[in-house]
């Protein structure tokens, strides 16, 4: 049955970048001084299966692998899309179609891009129909806490690095309560340990 899910390399504190850098003016932009959050995408001798490029360790090939591998389509929010240079005009994912939620326009949405302007609960029905039976990836932490907020993710899933930041630009942003989260899977592996959760209703 086709997901909603929501995965992002963290440190145990839950900071997805570092303190910016000399000349960066803003936290998210770039990995600040936490360029190790992604070193296990790298730092291995497993090849993924689905994105060219990437060698990890077995166990985080695995994981990562199995994953990747049900995605269908992905959502990012237009920060997201901003900061990763617009995906290039295609996708964070070799075979996905994206949709970019923003309530401007976008003249350089690609054409493997799909632009939302109503929400990110439309662009997630608009992901799962592309999506099929496959899952729906979401990107970004505020577009991902609108979702958490509308009842529309099924699982988080963080690739969590073994330090501790101390300062920086958090996953999550503020929640109007607490979500509950249902431990589902628990990889541990060089440099990383992979968690899924599964979101309690």
């Amino acid at each position: 049955m086709s997901k909603v899910v929501s995965a992002h390399s963290v440190s145990v504190d839950g900071y997805i970048s570092g303190r910016p850098r000399d000349g960066e003016k803003e936290f998210g932009r770039g990995l600040g001084d936490a360029p190790m959050l992604f070193d296990w995408y790298f730092n291995g001798d497993t090849p993924s299966e689905v994105f060219d490029g990437f060698k990890l360790s077995e166990p985080s090939a695995r994981f990562f692998d199995a994953a990747a591998a049900r995605v269908g389509a992905s959502v990012a929010g237009r920060t997201t899309y901003e900061h990763s240079s617009h995906f290039s005009g295609g996708s964070p994912h070799p075979t996905a179609r994206l949709f970019v939620v923003s309530h401007r326009p976008v003249p350089e949405i690609g054409e493997r891009q799909t632009l939302i302007t109503s929400g990110v609960g439309d662009a997630v029905a608009a992901a799962r129909e592309a999506a099929g039976d496959k899952d729906v990836a979401l990107m970004g932490g505020g577009l991902v806490t609108e979702a958490l907020k509308a009842g529309l993710v099924d699982e988080v899933i963080l690739h969590q690095i073994p330090v501790l930041l101390g300062g920086g630009h958090s996953f999550f942003r503020e929640l109007p309560q607490h979500v509950e989260l249902r431990l589902l899977e628990a990889v541990p592996a060089p440099g990383v340990t992979h968690l899924r959760y599964e979101v309690v209703r």
